[in-house]
């Protein structure tokens, strides 16, 4: 039966983008399987001047689609109150105290708070500052806080960015929000590894070769170009969203799968990643930037950017991480704007059989292939014998593919709508320790430091639009012997 959640969320940004596109619709969805009910309330709050009603009208508008009879999306929306509100001006936070405590008894929500900072970080800590100066939080129930990336765009900005916060809520009720860890098969990853045994055994330096984990996008910076500017693809998705997927991937076993044991086993992975030199980054990491090609224009050429920009659209790196298990296996990464195609896909790519007795035969690798997005998929790559005469081989592959219907589809979570119901009910195994985030910005900034030298003197741009990325990549693992499992 499903627990019939009660909570005041209050969302900073309410008239954001970020909002519209993923919050309503995510709380929307929680509403119709049964989640929330009646006890809950949300307050949008921004500086724009809006009423309740124009607020409500924007909600519906957000959920449209996804509902058969206009009373289910009219009696949601009625659930949503707005406040203008300054988040710098004390006095607004005294009406929002005030406006809060009446929903809070109109609902019977007991005091649970939810506040979503769907706004630059920069105004974290003041926020957190005046939810608890002027009684915002309730001690009669629980108070948590969700924040939006980027949490800082270095480890020292991400420490004071982390430090004002926690003066105001302690680490457990920090939600810092990756939705990567809300897709179905990121999730899955600890489902493969901890309950099959073939796999359980098998997960380790004695039987794995190499690791490769590709996070493409075909969009370019689109909108986003001045923020892009200030951040690239290295601090944008490696720093946050690749860490956390390799992290899953070289963990070793947690004593439980309870948050603080799942926690602890990604934060001991992480704190084994090499944190790599000047010239240890020059021969590990490649960064590129996508140029005109195939009908599209170059970074250069958007929007918002720089005309000698030398901000990196793509990057690839081999990353190593030196615990007992996972020592000596290369992890591959890569992730870029203007590639071929829109895809997460993990390969974990298996040595050869010690003796080939096949002398005759050149047997491929057994290969582990996580499709995560778009469409969700398990693949095991197998050497087989062809049918017929002889005994030639060919590779075969197992397949396990979510073929949904149109309505199982529906149902699935979105990452924002599982992520938002985590927080309600405390599952925190999949946001961000600041352990984690600690980790991670210091391999980055050891890279970003390195690159800031031009240590390796890359030209850009180095790849064409609807590309995997510059050959520099293709290069990387050639080095050592091995290629990219996935070329489109």
């Amino acid at each position: 039966m499903k627990k019939n959640e009660k909570a005041l969320v209050i969302i900073f940004g309410g008239t954001g983008d970020l909002a519209q596109r993923k919050l309503y619709p995510s709380i929307f969805q929680l509403y119709k399987k049964g989640y929330l009910k009646e006890n809950f309330a949300v307050i949008g709050t921004a500086r724009r001047p809006w009423t309740d009603e124009y607020y409500r009208e924007v909600v519906k508008d957000s959920i449209d689609g996804m509902y058969d009879e206009q009373t289910v999306a009219t009696e949601f929306a009625s659930h949503f109150y707005y406040q203008s509100h300054n988040v710098t001006d004390t006095n607004h936070y005294k009406t929002l105290q005030a406006l809060a405590q009446s929903l809070d008894e109109k609902y019977q929500i007991g005091g649970n708070r939810l506040f979503y900072l769907a706004m630059s970080p920069r105004f974290f800590g003041t926020i957190c500052d005046h939810l608890k100066s002027q009684q915002i939080m309730t001690e009669t129930g629980y108070n948590r806080v969700i924040v939006e990336k980027p949490f800082g765009r270095d480890l020292a900005s991400a420490t004071e960015l982390n430090d004002e916060i926690s003066k105001s809520f302690p680490e457990e009720d920090v939600f810092r929000i990756d939705h990567y860890l809300g897709k179905e098969m990121v999730q899955n990853i600890a489902a493969l590894r901890f309950g099959n045994s073939i796999f359980n055994s098998m997960w380790n330096n004695r039987y794995i070769s190499n690791i490769q984990v590709t996070l493409s996008e075909a969009l370019g910076v689109e909108e986003r170009a001045g923020y892009y500017e200030t951040a690239g693809a290295l601090r944008d998705m490696i720093q946050n969203h690749v860490l956390q997927i390799v992290a899953l991937l070289t963990m070793s076993a947690p004593v439980s799968f309870t948050d603080t044991d799942i926690r602890n086993a990604k934060i001991n992975a992480l704190k084994c990643l090499k944190i790599y030199s000047p010239e240890e980054v020059k021969e590990n990491f490649v960064r590129g930037q996508y140029g005109p090609g195939n009908g599209l224009i170059g970074y250069r050429e958007e929007a918002q950017t720089a005309e000698d920009s030398m901000t990196e659209t793509f990057v690839a790196g081999k990353l190593m991480v030196n615990t007992m298990d996972m020592a000596g296996v290369p992890i591959y990464v890569r992730t870029g704007k203007r590639m071929k195609t829109k895809a997460t896909r993990i390969d974990v790519v298996f040595k050869q059989v010690p003796n080939n007795v096949f002398e005759d035969s050149d047997l491929r690798h057994d290969v582990l292939t996580i499709n995560v997005d778009p469409e969700p998929s398990l693949s095991l790559q197998l050497n087989s014998k062809t049918i017929g005469q002889g005994f030639d081989f060919d590779t075969h592959h197992l397949n396990l593919d979510y073929k949904l219907s149109p309505e199982q589809r529906a149902a699935i979570p979105e990452a924002y709508e599982k992520l938002i119901l985590d927080a309600m009910q405390c599952r925190a195994s999949n946001f961000a320790h600041w352990k984690e985030l600690q980790c991670s910005w210091k391999f980055v900034d050891a890279i970003r430091q390195a690159w800031d030298q031009n240590v390796d003197q890359v030209a850009f741009p180095n790849y064409d639009c609807a590309s995997m990325g510059p050959k520099a990549s293709d290069d990387l693992l050639a080095k050592d012997g091995n290629h990219w499992e996935f070329n489109c």
